[in-house]
């Protein structure tokens, strides 16, 4: 059980880290993301959502090997991926690149999801 609940919190925290690449620049996050990063403004916007990805990645890592972080990060990781998929399914249809976000995102809230359930069926 120890090993399911340790790999769900990884797994997620892998793909809550991977847009950590996005710090580098413009370049990096419209290959991400698959739009257009017009102007400074964005770019900062996008770059400060991408440490923000690696902070969620980190408390998810953390997590795994510290059960004391474990809800909150559980529920941090669950809000950010769930939240995605709100937020696109409201908006409708959007490019293959968020597409492919969005099932990353599927594989993350399972892995997460089992990670819990493994949690909350460990003895005290």
């Amino acid at each position: 059980m120890q090993i399911i609940l340790i790999g769900g919190f990884l797994v997620a925290a892998i793909i809550n880290l991977l847009p950590l690449m996005g710090v580098m620049g413009a370049p990096q996050l419209e290959r991400m993301y698959g739009v257009s990063i017009e102007g400074a403004d964005m770019a900062v916007l996008m770059r400060h959502r991408a440490i923000l990805f690696g902070v969620v990645g980190a408390l998810l890592a953390a997590a795994a090997f510290m059960p004391s972080l474990r809800l909150v990060a559980f529920l941090a990781g669950m809000l950010s991926m769930v939240s995605f998929l709100v937020f696109q399914a409201l908006e409708g249809k959007t490019n293959a690149a968020l597409g492919r976000v969005a099932m990353v995102d599927y594989v993350g809230i399972a892995a997460l999801a089992i990670a819990g359930v493994a949690v909350w069926m460990q003895p005290d």
